[in-house]
């Protein structure tokens, strides 16, 4: 990135640490009140916030266990979610509390390799009811379909094999769009067994897979503006932050350029998993937890948990947010109505 890219990035940082600031010293109640139980809470940095999330919301732990959890999916009334750490896939059932496993040995990995997240990760429905997950251990996009039984999607470019699929969503035009970065990879980016000369963002249509963007270091969660012209990618390292892109007719990306960054991260966790809200807000993991930023670059509030916070999705009519943390699953009720997968009416 350029220097100029850079100043808007240190002023938009400015602004956030200045406003974390501001809700710690609590000079102004009407933007830093918060709902807190147990180390969970909502900081309000704006006003504006309130029409996204009522102020006398609630989050509430609703399972809790496991390894590490991400990558969660509403499907058939349950929110399916990956433990990528205990390379197992499960669904957690809101009518009972219970969660049951889906699949056990979900990355697809013979020979696991000890520290490294080789489990499922990020999934999204398609138009036929089957659902797509990434394989970050078996390095492959793979289709579920309501029996279980696994079909590989994609497993390779070019005739070399793609890195560790991690987050994937279908954009508006029916093309579907992951992140390939080397999590999965004993070494990451110095793995032997790495073949791509990148990190890619691949946009997969009509039978075609292209590299899309490929010069983000770390790319990691990923979604789209409603009208599907801005394209929104985490990088979870070293530099962190969150691109924007424009996005053309033709799936071609431009105008790239830094929505949220943190160059000096306070608390746990990197720029993972994201979505979007119906007003356009991007709802942003990141280190500390979770910003919810208007298209403008504007955070509105901050959602902090004990826990370092992986992904989040909104599930059913929209207004209801699960969020995946390391070892639990949070929920929240939201006054916005949050953007659902392209074919979830597929998958209800």
């Amino acid at each position: 990135m350029t220097q100029l890219r850079f100043l808007p990035l240190l002023l938009l940082a400015a602004s956030l640490v200045g406003g974390c600031l501001l809700a710690a010293a609590g000079q102004n109640a009407s933007e830093t009140s918060a709902v807190s139980n147990s180390g969970i809470s909502i900081d309000r940095l704006d006003p504006a916030l309130d029409q996204v999330i009522a102020p006398d919301a609630k989050i509430e732990r609703v399972a809790t266990g496991f390894t590490f959890t991400e990558g969660p999916l509403w499907h058939r009334g349950r929110l399916w979610f990956s433990d990528v750490r205990g390379d197992k896939l499960r669904a957690f059932d809101p009518k009972d509390g219970k969660v049951e496993l889906l699949l056990d040995n979900s990355g697809g990995v013979k020979n696991k390799t000890p520290g490294v997240d080789q489990g499922s990760d990020g999934m999204a429905p398609d138009k036929d009811g089957t659902v797509l997950v990434c394989l970050q251990g078996g390095r492959k996009v793979v289709r579920l379909d309501d029996q279980m039984h696994e079909t590989v999607v994609l497993d390779s470019y070019e005739g070399k094999k793609l890195n560790s699929p991690n987050d994937i969503v279908f954009a508006p035009d029916g093309s579907f769009w992951f992140t390939d970065p080397p999590f999965g990879l004993k070494g990451q980016n110095h793995s032997p067994d790495k073949e791509l000369p990148f990190n890619a963002v691949f946009r997969y249509a009509d039978g075609k897979l292209t590299p899309a963007i490929t010069d983000l270091t770390m790319p990691n969660g990923i979604g789209f503006s409603p009208d599907g012209k801005t394209l929104y990618v985490s990088n979870s390292g070293p530099q962190m932050y969150v691109e924007a892109y424009d996005v053309g007719a033709d799936g071609k990306v431009s105008n790239g350029r830094v929505l949220i960054a943190y160059p000096h991260p306070q608390g746990g966790g990197v720029p993972d998993g994201l979505k979007v809200d119906m007003a356009g807000d991007l709802w942003t993991t990141g280190p500390g937890g979770i910003r919810i930023v208007t298209p403008q670059g504007k955070v509105l509030g901050q959602i902090k948990l004990p826990e370092v916070a992986a992904n989040l999705a909104f599930t059913g009519d929209g207004h209801t947010l699960y969020i995946t943390a390391s070892t639990s699953i949070y929920r929240l009720h939201t006054k916005v109505q949050g953007e659902l997968p392209l074919y979830a009416k597929n998958s209800q």
